[in-house]
């Protein structure tokens, strides 16, 4: 069979969308691309299986639709698999639609996957004629296991919405139990990965990439995050260190590539981390790639930190979310503030680069709760203790804890999922939009101080030093594009 994973060009005034494999939809000003790990897996294993595989993405190609749909037609795939999200799986359900009206011999099989379909799989069912979907994380083994499903008779796999005659029917919840080590290694070529190697503002060093140790947080509660939809923390699951230090073997070897951010939701700790940072060392790979990865507050000691930045780890990401305790408590953070400060002291001191993600419109913060967030991260990007920072409009998005809370307290102000894309508060709260706006804008001006700024020139050693400041200044003004009033 031949088997197209498409991205489809989604035009829009708003900019370009960052849809691939993130957990949080938005419009970019300044265009971002994240490597879809999941995705590239299944490209990879479908592949393995002998099918014909092509790999679409015309939002990272820069495509206009309609030269995306003539390329799709001459292609002539049997399947097209597209992964959705909340903001854009209306504009999705049209593209399905309009995929199944083409006229003449060709009628291909149209699947569609990711966390808003898994939550609402009847929904999407109901508003388009597409064929099939995808509920659950593990969507590269289930995309292999329904395409042998349709090219060899057998049985569908658990977890696939599909229709029989004008009913709707479903083979039952997804298992996640797939073992990540039986996957292949990605082949990188095939998904092209350059598309992504470059216009990410986690890299300092190019070409990077992505990797995925594990599915997905080993927490997995916290109640906005719309992976926990796809992967529930009782599930996690992380490949051997040693399958992954071979691939970060290949990685440097075979691609040349600088720097890797690994994009499991909350990267392995306990004796796997030790394990794969002895390795890197041993290896020889920490003088050859920088790693990055996600992070929990509250985990690690000094000992831990201080083994991943001789181990190579140069970038950690951290959910900070709020620098209100009641809010961390409510949304299921598992997180003291106190422990905020402490975790980004020692990863500071270690030598490595924290980064921090912050949210603005709870319903049940006022506009000075938000305010002493801003000013808890003004604290501690004058302090030292942080590099970056991103913020957010909180968005509740369906299959979430948070969105079951809002519809059951009256707090969504609509269920428009166009609206869903953090360019507006669709939470009912104390602050204003432009309260929200205001404050998410102050955040990413919450490092703009002179010390700060100082520190930066200073700590300036090589041309790619300057030029990782060059983009890092152009995307943070796309940010400020990103929320204007």
């Amino acid at each position: 069979m031949k088997i197209s994973i498409s991205y489809p060009p989604l035009e829009s005034e708003k900019g370009i969308p960052l849809l691939g494999q993130n957990r949080q939809f938005q419009w970019f000003s300044e265009p971002t691309y994240i490597y879809p790990m999941v995705p590239a897996y299944a490209a990879t294993l479908l592949k393995t299986r002998g099918h014909e595989v092509l790999w679409d993405d015309g939002i990272a190609e820069g495509l206009s639709y309609a030269a995306w749909l003539e390329r799709v037609k001459a292609a002539r795939p049997d399947v097209i698999a597209l992964e959705t999200k909340t903001p854009v799986v209306k504009r999705h359900w049209k593209i399905v639609s309009e995929l199944k009206a083409l006229s003449g011999d060709w009628r291909p099989k149209v699947v569609l996957m990711g966390d808003h379909v898994t939550a609402m799989p009847e929904e999407s069912m109901r508003a388009c004629p597409v064929d099939y979907i995808l509920t659950g994380g593990d969507y590269d083994f289930l995309l292999a296991d329904l395409c042998a499903s349709l090219s060899g008779g057998g049985a569908l796999p658990k977890g696939v919405w599909y229709r029989e005659g004008a009913e709707i029917k479903n083979t039952g919840p997804c298992a996640l139990d797939n073992d990540l080590d039986s996957l292949p290694v990605i082949d990188r070529d095939l998904t092209k990965w350059r598309l992504y190697s470059e216009k990410n503002g986690n890299y300092k060093y190019l070409p990077g990439t992505y990797t995925m140790a594990a599915r997905d947080c080993w927490w997995g509660k916290c109640t906005f995050c719309s992976w926990t939809t796809l992967f529930p923390g009782k599930k996690y699951r992380a490949r051997s260190a040693e399958k992954m230090l071979d691939e970060v073997g290949v990685l440097i070897e075979k691609y040349g590539v600088k720097e890797i951010m690994d994009d499991s939701g909350s990267f392995p700790v306990g004796p796997w981390l030790k394990t794969f940072c002895e390795g890197m060392i041993a290896r020889g790979y920490h003088k050859r790639v920088k790693m990055d990865c996600n992070m929990r507050f509250g985990t690690l000691g000094q000992a831990e930190y201080d083994l991943m930045a001789k181990a190579g780890f140069r970038f950690v990401l951290f959910g900070l979310e709020s620098a209100n305790q009641a809010t961390l408590d409510r949304i299921d953070k598992h997180l003291k503030v106190e422990q905020i400060e402490d975790g980004a002291r020692m990863a500071k001191k270690a030598g490595l680069s924290p980064h921090i993600t912050v949210m603005m419109g709870y319903p049940w913060e006022s506009r000075e709760d938000a305010a002493r967030t801003v000013a808890f991260a003004k604290e501690l990007f004058r302090r030292g203790w942080v590099d970056t920072l991103q913020a957010t409009i909180v968005i509740p998005y369906p299959g979430t804890p948070l969105f079951k809370e809002c519809r059951e307290n009256g707090w969504l102000s609509t269920e428009d999922w166009d609206r869903f894309d953090m360019r507006e508060a669709v939470m009912k709260s104390p602050m204003t939009e432009e309260d929200t706006k205001a404050l998410t804008r102050a955040l990413y001006k919450s490092f703009a101080t002179p010390g700060y700024v100082l520190r930066r020139l200073v700590g300036v050693r090589s041309a790619a030093d300057v030029k990782f400041l060059a983009r890092a200044g152009k995307k943070l003004l796309g940010h400020l594009t990103d929320f204007k009033r």
